[in-house]
């Protein structure tokens, strides 16, 4: 094990707010899933007695007496902000007098840095082109998790979990959720932490050889069914594509009528809203994952082959 490069890795000073993701990331994914089953269980009690219902204040700390019912903005809420700010202002004082910025010399186009990666922030679209196609993984893929980001609270269904944590409310899109967050996560790591120069994936304390070549021999999926023809190409991509996009949708239907719940939920939800969520939730949350499955562990570079685009 390289330990000495993965610390050289781990403390450059571009790759430390990640190295700090990895520790507040799990923080506060178990704060909010804490609050969430507090709030859970004071829901399940609540339901089980009406009339403690009607009185009790509806928080997972219980009202004492003496205790104020109404707090105003300021000085309460006020003060509190300005010392977070403050908190944070020192912070970033003391990190950027410590640490250098990460600036090199002036660009040489006769020397490029190998490897070349982007700010972390860009790390994960840079790690998306070796799944996908440049207009893919550039435009076509952030351009969906923008939208469907903007879209999601119009298609919405669900009036509970508004200004509250809580799982027994919000299970699938909550679920729905961990898989996009936890996947764009994974990418920035692995565009970090692994891949090294020519963009070679090296585990983690492995040496990082610049002499290094990689033999995988990337395949279409026509490949494996020995297709040759472009015209059989199209054919049997847009097949399996069209049978992906019916079988997730099977999947996440399932998911939303499993409990009684959501099908109540889903019963109150528009034709169009349905379609625009299994749309862009097939084509994110589920596509990419496994697109990026497919490349990993079968080295298949495309599903769909032809004249005019590649998936």
């Amino acid at each position: 094990m390289d330990w000495h490069q993965l610390w050289k890795i781990t403390a450059a000073p571009d790759n430390i707010p990640i190295v700090a993701m990895l520790f507040l990331v799990p923080f506060f994914t178990w704060l909010g899933l804490k609050q969430a089953r507090e709030n859970d269980r004071l829901i399940e009690q609540l339901e089980r007695d009406p009339q403690l219902a009607k009185t009790h204040h509806r928080k997972t700390l219980p009202w004492r007496p003496g205790w104020a019912r109404e707090l105003h903005v300021w000085p309460f809420l006020i003060r509190i902000e300005f010392l977070a700010a403050v908190i944070v202002t020192v912070i970033l004082f003391v990190w950027s007098i410590t640490l250098d910025a990460p600036l090199e010399e002036p660009a040489n186009p006769n020397l490029t840095m190998n490897p070349s990666k982007a700010p972390w922030y860009f790390l994960g679209l840079q790690e998306m082109l070796v799944y996908f196609d440049p207009w893919i993984a550039g435009v076509v893929m952030p351009s969906l998790i923008m939208v469907g980001l903007m879209v999601f609270p119009y298609v919405d269904s669900n009036p509970f979990g508004n200004g509250y944590y809580t799982i027994k409310q919000r299970r699938f899109a909550l679920g729905m959720f961990g898989i996009g967050w936890l996947t764009w996560i994974a990418l920035i790591i692995i565009g970090t932490f692994i891949r090294g120069p020519g963009w070679i994936w090296f585990w983690p304390g492995q040496t990082w050889d610049h002499n290094a070549v990689v033999f995988d021999k990337n395949r279409d999926l026509h490949d494996f069914v020995g297709i040759t023809s472009m015209p059989a190409k199209i054919i049997f991509g847009a097949i399996v594509v069209g049978l992906f996009y019916v079988l997730a949708g099977l999947l996440l239907h399932k998911l939303m009528t499993w409990n009684g719940f959501e099908r109540k939920l889903l019963a109150r939800t528009s034709l169009l809203q349905y379609v625009m969520f299994q749309f862009f939730a097939i084509s994110v949350l589920i596509a990419l994952p496994v697109k990026i499955a497919l490349r990993l562990a079968l080295n298949i570079k495309y599903v769909w082959v032809t004249p005019w685009f590649n998936v």
